[in-house]
C-alpha cells in the first residue's frame, strides 16, 4: 500500500526555527515531526511512502533517504517546483495511485492507528475516511458534523460515523461538533479524479465538500491517545511534556534517554526541571555551573552559560547564552549568539 505525506509547508509561526528547516523537519524529543506519522504508516504495513515536499525540500530529500533501511520498503520525495496546496500536491501523484492510499500531513504529531481507520473505512464502503481529534474549544478549529447514516443527521455526539457537515471556526455556541481533522485520510484513487490538474486545491476546503455534495460516502472516525499540531513553539513544548509523561502507553519510537541526551554536559551546579517541567536537552549541549532550565527545549549543540536562566523557550542548534542571560518565552534561531547579560521575554531571535 501507498502511503503519503505532506510536508511542504513552511511554518512562518515556527521562526526562526523554520528559517533554516521546513516545519516537518522541527524536533521533538530529538526527533523530526515527519518520523511520527511515518512510524504510524509503517506499523500499518505500508511498504511505499512518498513525501512532497515544497520549501527547503532538499533537507527532506536527505532525511527521507535515511528511511530505506528495511528490505521491501521504499521512501522517496516529490518535489512540488509551485506550491499546490495539499490536495494539488498529492494530485501530482494521481498516475501512481492504483488503490487504497494513505494521506497524512507531516507536521503533526498524533497516535495514529492506520489499521483501525482502514477497517471501518472498508466495512463502510467509504472513498474517504478521516481521522478526527476532539476538543475542548472548536471555535479556533475547522469542526466535522456526523450522522449515523449517509443521508442522517448531524449528531454531535457521535466520535464515528459518515461525514455530514464542515464548518470552519464556529463561534462556539453555534458549533454542532467538537471534533476537527487530524489531518490523516484513507483515500480510493476515484477520488483523485476530482482534484484539477495544475491548480492549487485543498482537501478540507475544496475538495472534501465537493465529495460530500456530490453525495460520496465520506466516513470518519475520532483517535484516541495525542494529537499536536505542532505550528506553534507553545505546542512544541506541550508535545514534548506530553510525550516524556505518556510515552509508556504511546505508540512512539522515543529515546531512552528523555531528558538529557548523551554527549551533553551539565554541570553538578546547574538545574534542569525535567522530571515534573518537562525541559529536554539535547546531544551536544553544555549547561554551565548556576544556570537554570525550566520547560524548555534544547536542540543539538546549545550552549548556557554560567548563572543564566531559560524558561519556556525553544533554543534552535548551536545557539550559545552567555552567562548572566536571561530568557524567558523566546523562540531563538540556529547559530544565535545572544548578548551577555542580556534580559530577552517573549521575542523571536532574529
Amino acid at each position: 500500500m501507498l502511503g503519503i505525506i505532506m510536508a511542504g509547508g513552511q511554518g512562518t509561526r515556527l521562526m526562526p526555527l523554520t528559517s533554516t528547516r521546513p516545519k516537518p523537519m522541527v524536533e521533538v524529543l530529538g526527533r523530526p515531526v515527519i518520523d511520527f506519522v511515518k512510524d504510524a504508516m509503517v506499523e500499518a504495513g505500508i511498504d511505499e511512502i512518498v513525501v512532497t515536499t515544497g520549501y527547503r525540500g532538499e533537507q527532506l530529500e536527505d532525511h527521507v533517504a535515511t528511511w530505506n533501511t528495511r528490505e521491501g520498503f521504499r521512501a522517496w520525495v516529490n518535489q512540488e517546483s509551485t506550491p499546490m496546496g495539499t490536495a494539488g500536491s498529492v494530485g501530482l501523484l494521481r498516475d501512481r495511485i492504483h488503490g487504497t492510499c494513505v494521506v497524512g500531513s507531516g507536521d503533526a504529531i498524533a497516535s495514529f492507528d492506520i489499521n483501525a481507520l482502514l477497517k471501518v473505512h472498508r466495512a463502510n464502503k467509504a472513498k474517504v475516511t478521516m481521522a478526527l481529534w476532539q476538543v475542548d474549544d472548536p471555535s479556533e478549529f475547522g469542526i466535522v458534523g456526523l450522522g449515523a447514516r449517509i443521508d442522517g443527521e448531524v449528531d454531535g455526539q457521535l466520535r464515528q460515523g459518515f461525514i455530514r457537515r464542515f464548518q470552519e471556526k464556529p463561534p462556539r455556541e453555534d458549533a454542532f461538533s467538537n471534533v476537527i481533522n487530524a489531518g490523516l485520510y484513507i483515500l480510493e484513487p476515484e477520488v483523485f479524479n476530482h482534484i484539477p490538474v495544475g491548480e492549487k486545491f485543498d482537501f478540507s476546503k475544496q475538495l472534501f465538500p465537493t465529495l460530500l455534495k456530490m453525495g460520496w460516502p465520506l466516513f470518519a472516525s475520532t483517535i484516541d491517545g495525542v494529537w499536536f499540531d505542532v505550528g506553534q513553539p507553545a505546542e512544541l513544548l506541550k508535545a514534548q511534556q506530553t510525550l516524556l509523561e505518556h510515552h509508556q502507553e504511546l505508540p512512539f519510537q522515543l529515546p531512552t534517554n528523555h531528558e538529557v541526551r548523551a554527549g551533553s554536559m551539565v554541570s553538578i551546579h546547574a538545574t534542569i526541571k525535567g522530571v515534573v517541567d518537562r525541559s529536554v536537552v539535547s546531544q551536544g549541549c553544555v549547561i554551565e555551573g548556576g544556570a537554570n532550565v525550566v520547560e524548555s527545549m534544547l536542540m543539538e549543540g546549545v550552549v548556557i552559560g554560567q548563572g543564566s536562566t531559560v524558561v519556556r523557550s525553544v533554543l534552535g542548534k548551536n545557539v550559545q547564552i552567555p552567562p548572566g542571560c536571561t530568557v524567558e518565552d523566546c523562540v531563538v534561531g540556529d547559530d544565535e549568539h545572544l548578548a551577555g547579560n542580556g534580559v530577552f521575554i517573549g521575542q523571536k531571535i532574529p
